[in-house]
Protein backbone atom coordinates (compact mmCIF):
# COMPACT_ATOMS: atom_id res chain seq x y z
CA UNK A 1 0.00 0.00 0.00
CA UNK A 2 1.46 3.18 -0.95
CA UNK A 3 2.33 5.59 1.95
CA UNK A 4 2.07 9.44 2.73
CA UNK A 5 5.93 9.19 2.46
CA UNK A 6 6.21 7.81 -1.20
CA UNK A 7 3.80 10.54 -2.48
CA UNK A 8 5.56 13.07 -0.44
CA UNK A 9 8.74 12.04 -2.91
CA UNK A 10 7.29 12.59 -6.16
CA UNK A 11 8.13 16.64 -5.06
CA UNK A 12 11.81 15.39 -5.52
CA UNK A 13 13.97 18.14 -7.77
CA UNK A 14 14.83 21.35 -7.94
CA UNK A 15 11.75 23.65 -8.58
CA UNK A 16 12.87 26.97 -10.02
CA UNK A 17 10.31 29.89 -9.74
CA UNK A 18 8.58 32.38 -7.78
CA UNK A 19 7.21 33.88 -5.01
CA UNK A 20 4.03 36.41 -6.05
CA UNK A 21 2.76 38.07 -3.02
CA UNK A 22 -0.92 39.06 -3.52
CA UNK A 23 -3.26 41.42 -1.83
CA UNK A 24 -6.54 39.77 -0.45
CA UNK A 25 -8.32 41.26 -3.66
CA UNK A 26 -5.51 39.78 -6.05
CA UNK A 27 -3.47 42.76 -6.57
CA UNK A 28 0.53 41.83 -7.29
CA UNK A 29 2.10 43.75 -4.45
CA UNK A 30 5.38 42.14 -4.97
CA UNK A 31 7.23 39.09 -6.54
CA UNK A 32 10.33 37.30 -5.88
CA UNK A 33 12.80 34.82 -7.41
CA UNK A 34 13.36 31.12 -5.78
CA UNK A 35 14.95 27.99 -6.26
CA UNK A 36 13.28 25.10 -3.86
CA UNK A 37 15.54 21.73 -3.90
CA UNK A 38 13.87 18.34 -2.30
CA UNK A 39 16.86 15.53 -2.57
CA UNK A 40 16.51 12.66 -0.75
CA UNK A 41 19.68 12.32 2.07
CA UNK A 42 18.36 8.33 2.61
CA UNK A 43 15.50 6.19 2.80
CA UNK A 44 13.99 7.76 5.28
CA UNK A 45 15.28 11.52 4.94
CA UNK A 46 14.04 14.57 2.69
CA UNK A 47 16.36 17.84 2.90
CA UNK A 48 14.61 21.19 1.91
CA UNK A 49 16.78 24.20 0.87
CA UNK A 50 14.44 26.82 -0.27
CA UNK A 51 16.37 30.13 -1.85
CA UNK A 52 14.58 32.86 -2.16
CA UNK A 53 16.30 36.56 -4.05
CA UNK A 54 14.72 39.43 -3.37
CA UNK A 55 15.21 42.58 -5.46
CA UNK A 56 17.93 44.75 -3.72
CA UNK A 57 18.25 42.40 -0.90
CA UNK A 58 20.62 39.81 0.06
CA UNK A 59 19.45 36.41 -1.05
CA UNK A 60 17.52 34.49 1.78
CA UNK A 61 17.95 30.51 2.21
CA UNK A 62 16.14 27.95 4.49
CA UNK A 63 16.97 24.38 5.52
CA UNK A 64 15.06 21.71 6.70
CA UNK A 65 14.98 18.10 7.22
CA UNK A 66 12.46 15.97 7.20
CA UNK A 67 12.34 12.46 8.88
CA UNK A 68 8.27 12.22 9.89
CA UNK A 69 5.34 14.25 8.55
CA UNK A 70 3.51 16.56 10.18
CA UNK A 71 -0.39 15.77 11.16
CA UNK A 72 -1.12 18.79 9.68
CA UNK A 73 0.05 18.08 6.08
CA UNK A 74 -1.40 15.55 3.70
CA UNK A 75 -0.37 14.16 0.59
CA UNK A 76 -2.41 12.71 -2.18
CA UNK A 77 -1.83 10.47 -5.19
CA UNK A 78 -0.28 12.65 -7.35
CA UNK A 79 2.15 14.19 -4.84
CA UNK A 80 -0.35 17.11 -4.61
CA UNK A 81 -0.27 18.04 -1.11
CA UNK A 82 -1.52 20.77 1.53
CA UNK A 83 -0.63 21.56 4.95
CA UNK A 84 -1.74 24.46 7.33
CA UNK A 85 -3.69 25.25 10.55
CA UNK A 86 -5.46 22.44 12.11
CA UNK A 87 -7.91 24.36 14.18
CA UNK A 88 -9.60 27.82 13.26
CA UNK A 89 -10.12 30.19 16.52
CA UNK A 90 -10.58 33.56 16.84
CA UNK A 91 -7.84 36.33 17.47
CA UNK A 92 -5.28 34.07 16.47
CA UNK A 93 -3.26 34.06 12.90
CA UNK A 94 -4.60 31.29 10.95
CA UNK A 95 -3.59 29.59 7.50
CA UNK A 96 -2.68 26.98 4.70
CA UNK A 97 -0.60 25.96 1.87
CA UNK A 98 -1.79 23.98 -1.47
CA UNK A 99 0.47 22.64 -3.76
CA UNK A 100 -0.94 20.92 -7.04
CA UNK A 101 1.82 18.89 -9.83
CA UNK A 102 1.51 19.12 -13.38
CA UNK A 103 4.48 16.52 -14.58
CA UNK A 104 7.03 19.28 -14.24
CA UNK A 105 5.47 21.48 -12.58
CA UNK A 106 4.07 22.81 -9.89
CA UNK A 107 1.70 25.16 -8.48
CA UNK A 108 1.51 26.59 -4.80
CA UNK A 109 -0.65 28.74 -2.86
CA UNK A 110 -0.69 30.06 0.67
CA UNK A 111 -3.99 31.38 1.68
CA UNK A 112 -3.27 33.72 5.34
CA UNK A 113 -6.07 35.15 7.58
CA UNK A 114 -5.38 37.97 10.75
CA UNK A 115 -6.46 37.65 14.05
CA UNK A 116 -9.78 39.52 13.41
CA UNK A 117 -10.07 36.51 10.80
CA UNK A 118 -9.86 38.45 7.56
CA UNK A 119 -8.30 37.26 4.24
CA UNK A 120 -5.00 39.15 4.81
CA UNK A 121 -2.14 38.44 2.16
CA UNK A 122 -1.63 35.20 -0.67
CA UNK A 123 1.26 33.95 -1.92
CA UNK A 124 1.00 32.37 -5.31
CA UNK A 125 4.14 30.19 -6.22
CA UNK A 126 4.76 29.21 -9.86
CA UNK A 127 7.51 26.42 -10.47
CA UNK A 128 8.98 24.40 -12.72
CA UNK A 129 11.71 21.50 -12.77
CA UNK A 130 15.35 22.37 -13.27
CA UNK A 131 16.43 21.52 -16.77
CA UNK A 132 12.74 21.52 -18.41
CA UNK A 133 11.10 23.57 -20.90
CA UNK A 134 7.77 22.98 -18.84
CA UNK A 135 5.70 26.43 -19.84
CA UNK A 136 3.96 28.55 -17.32
CA UNK A 137 -0.50 28.79 -18.47
CA UNK A 138 -2.02 31.74 -19.32
CA UNK A 139 -4.08 33.72 -16.75
CA UNK A 140 -6.92 32.24 -15.84
CA UNK A 141 -9.80 33.99 -17.06
CA UNK A 142 -14.33 33.26 -16.49
CA UNK A 143 -14.42 32.00 -20.44
CA UNK A 144 -12.57 29.22 -19.45
CA UNK A 145 -14.46 27.94 -16.58
CA UNK A 146 -17.97 28.76 -18.13
CA UNK A 147 -19.44 25.12 -19.41
CA UNK A 148 -19.64 21.51 -17.91
CA UNK A 149 -16.96 19.88 -15.82
CA UNK A 150 -17.13 16.49 -14.96
CA UNK A 151 -14.97 14.00 -12.79
CA UNK A 152 -14.16 11.98 -9.64
CA UNK A 153 -12.76 13.30 -6.36
CA UNK A 154 -11.36 11.61 -3.51
CA UNK A 155 -10.79 12.23 0.12
CA UNK A 156 -8.30 11.82 3.18
CA UNK A 157 -9.70 12.40 6.35
CA UNK A 158 -7.11 14.09 8.85
CA UNK A 159 -8.10 12.23 11.65
CA UNK A 160 -6.84 8.82 10.71
CA UNK A 161 -5.39 9.13 7.40
CA UNK A 162 -8.16 7.23 5.63
CA UNK A 163 -8.67 6.97 1.83
CA UNK A 164 -12.51 7.83 0.40
CA UNK A 165 -13.00 5.38 -2.71
CA UNK A 166 -13.42 7.75 -5.82
CA UNK A 167 -17.23 10.06 -5.84
CA UNK A 168 -18.45 11.56 -8.82
CA UNK A 169 -18.07 14.96 -9.24
CA UNK A 170 -20.08 17.56 -11.34
CA UNK A 171 -19.32 21.55 -11.80
CA UNK A 172 -21.92 23.50 -13.81
CA UNK A 173 -21.01 27.05 -14.84
CA UNK A 174 -23.25 29.66 -16.17
CA UNK A 175 -22.99 33.11 -16.94
CA UNK A 176 -26.58 34.67 -16.58
CA UNK A 177 -26.16 38.00 -17.42
CA UNK A 178 -23.47 41.02 -17.63
CA UNK A 179 -22.21 40.49 -14.24
CA UNK A 180 -23.27 36.98 -12.79
CA UNK A 181 -22.70 33.74 -13.06
CA UNK A 182 -24.66 30.89 -11.56
CA UNK A 183 -23.05 27.24 -10.07
CA UNK A 184 -24.05 24.28 -9.50
CA UNK A 185 -22.04 21.61 -8.02
CA UNK A 186 -22.75 17.79 -7.71
CA UNK A 187 -20.87 15.65 -5.53
CA UNK A 188 -21.16 11.88 -4.38
CA UNK A 189 -22.16 8.07 -6.24
CA UNK A 190 -25.73 7.45 -6.66
CA UNK A 191 -28.05 7.99 -4.23
CA UNK A 192 -25.58 9.29 -1.92
CA UNK A 193 -25.06 12.52 -4.38
CA UNK A 194 -26.04 15.86 -3.08
CA UNK A 195 -26.21 19.51 -5.27
CA UNK A 196 -25.24 23.06 -4.25
CA UNK A 197 -26.23 25.78 -6.07
CA UNK A 198 -24.86 29.22 -5.27
CA UNK A 199 -24.16 33.09 -7.57
CA UNK A 200 -21.68 35.19 -7.81
CA UNK A 201 -21.31 38.82 -9.01
CA UNK A 202 -18.75 39.05 -11.59
CA UNK A 203 -15.66 42.11 -10.34
CA UNK A 204 -13.16 41.66 -12.74
CA UNK A 205 -11.10 38.95 -12.01
CA UNK A 206 -12.82 38.84 -8.85
CA UNK A 207 -16.21 36.23 -8.45
CA UNK A 208 -18.02 36.82 -5.60
CA UNK A 209 -20.09 34.84 -3.81
CA UNK A 210 -22.21 36.97 -1.15
CA UNK A 211 -24.78 34.67 -0.75
CA UNK A 212 -23.02 32.37 1.03
CA UNK A 213 -22.43 31.98 4.89
CA UNK A 214 -19.97 32.98 5.19
CA UNK A 215 -19.50 35.06 1.78
CA UNK A 216 -16.57 33.49 -0.28
CA UNK A 217 -14.68 35.33 -3.08
CA UNK A 218 -12.98 33.07 -6.24
CA UNK A 219 -9.77 35.06 -7.48
CA UNK A 220 -8.21 34.33 -11.11
CA UNK A 221 -5.09 33.95 -11.00
CA UNK A 222 -1.52 33.88 -12.96
CA UNK A 223 -1.18 30.56 -14.46
CA UNK A 224 -4.18 28.96 -14.79
CA UNK A 225 -4.86 29.16 -11.05
CA UNK A 226 -8.11 30.23 -9.09
CA UNK A 227 -7.84 31.01 -5.06
CA UNK A 228 -11.58 30.16 -3.35
CA UNK A 229 -12.04 30.70 0.12
CA UNK A 230 -14.32 33.02 2.61
CA UNK A 231 -13.09 36.86 3.29
CA UNK A 232 -13.66 35.96 6.47
CA UNK A 233 -14.21 33.33 8.73
CA UNK A 234 -16.51 33.53 11.59
CA UNK A 235 -17.38 31.25 14.75
CA UNK A 236 -19.60 28.51 14.21
CA UNK A 237 -19.73 28.46 10.55
CA UNK A 238 -17.88 25.73 8.24
CA UNK A 239 -15.91 26.57 5.72
CA UNK A 240 -13.67 25.44 2.75
CA UNK A 241 -10.20 26.67 1.44
CA UNK A 242 -9.20 25.84 -2.02
CA UNK A 243 -6.50 25.63 -4.65
CA UNK A 244 -7.78 25.41 -8.40
CA UNK A 245 -5.58 24.69 -11.40
CA UNK A 246 -7.06 24.85 -15.09
CA UNK A 247 -4.10 22.48 -16.53
CA UNK A 248 -5.43 22.28 -19.71
CA UNK A 249 -8.29 24.09 -21.63
CA UNK A 250 -10.32 20.60 -21.10
CA UNK A 251 -8.35 19.35 -17.56
CA UNK A 252 -8.40 21.03 -13.77
CA UNK A 253 -7.82 19.74 -10.67
CA UNK A 254 -9.23 21.30 -7.44
CA UNK A 255 -7.48 20.53 -3.79
CA UNK A 256 -9.53 21.49 -1.05
CA UNK A 257 -9.39 21.28 2.96
CA UNK A 258 -12.48 21.49 4.78
CA UNK A 259 -13.12 22.72 8.23
CA UNK A 260 -16.28 21.73 10.30
CA UNK A 261 -18.20 24.64 12.66
CA UNK A 262 -16.15 24.35 15.49
CA UNK A 263 -13.31 24.87 13.47
CA UNK A 264 -11.54 21.76 13.20
CA UNK A 265 -9.43 20.90 9.92
CA UNK A 266 -11.85 17.80 8.55
CA UNK A 267 -10.55 16.79 5.02
CA UNK A 268 -8.48 16.98 1.92
CA UNK A 269 -10.26 16.59 -0.88
CA UNK A 270 -8.61 16.39 -4.58
CA UNK A 271 -10.95 17.05 -7.65
CA UNK A 272 -9.60 15.88 -11.12
CA UNK A 273 -12.47 17.19 -13.58
CA UNK A 274 -12.73 17.70 -17.29
CA UNK A 275 -14.76 20.08 -19.32
CA UNK A 276 -17.35 17.70 -21.19
CA UNK A 277 -19.74 21.14 -22.24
Amino acid sequence: MTSQWDYFLKNLGQWQGSFTHLSPLGEIMKDVRSVLTLTEVDPRTVRLILQRFPDNQPPQELKLDFTSLNRSLLFCETGAFSQGGMQWSPFSNFGAEFSLIDNDRRLRLVQLYDSNGRLDQLTLIREKRADTNAQEKPPLTLDQLLGKWQGEATTIYASDWYCSAPFFTELIIEQTDSNQIFQQLTYGNGEQASTITSKAIIDGSRLLFNQNNPPRQVLLLPDGASSNCPLEIQSGQGFILELGWLMTPKKRQRLIRQYNSQGEWVSLTLVKEEKIL
